[in-house]
């Protein structure tokens, strides 16, 4: 049995940021019983030379939206990158799965050899699909959502293997 893209894409990134949203809720209830400012969990660094938990969430949230976008051939929506607060993360977070349930597995499936270009900056990456979901899009969405989890968890939120898996 062969599994398709959309199954591999939009399932799997939902399920990813919805995980995600209930870590924040986990880290929401926490700054409320330790009467912690939420503030202080969204300006979170594990080290001073990386984002913020409030840019990683953004980040999650962007590859999320884009990977999809790029696939189906629609424009990706622009989200500021404005929210200050684990309420606004998960808001951004409601938006990029409700942005996502819009797709269709006929706008995704048959795109593993589509020619898929990111920009950053004045440089260029070059994908095929299949390569920009694995190897690139996936991943990532991965990277910036165990950062943050790390990052909750190192500063006392209980957050455990469960939270991160959630329903699979």
């Amino acid at each position: 049995m062969q599994i398709s893209m959309y199954t591999a894409s939009v399932p799997r990134l939902i399920n990813g940021l919805t995980n995600l949203s209930h870590i924040l809720g986990k880290a929401q209830a926490h700054a409320e019983a330790k009467k912690i400012d939420p503030v202080v969990f969204a300006n979170l660094r594990l080290f001073p030379d990386m984002f913020p938990l409030s840019r990683q969430v953004q980040i999650a949230c962007d590859v999320a939206k884009g990977l999809v976008a790029r696939l189906a051939g629609v424009d990706i929506p622009a989200y500021e990158d404005t929210e200050k607060d684990l309420h606004e993360l998960q808001a951004r977070i409601a938006k990029t799965i409700a942005f996502l349930e819009t797709f269709t597995p006929e706008q995704i499936d048959g795109t593993e050899d589509k020619d898929i270009v990111v920009k950053r900056g004045d440089k260029e990456a070059h994908y095929k699909g299949m390569q920009y979901l694995l190897g690139h899009g996936l991943p990532n969405l991965h990277f910036h959502t165990t950062t943050t989890y790390s990052m909750l968890r190192a500063s006392g939120v209980e957050v455990g293997k469960s939270d991160y898996l959630g329903k699979i």
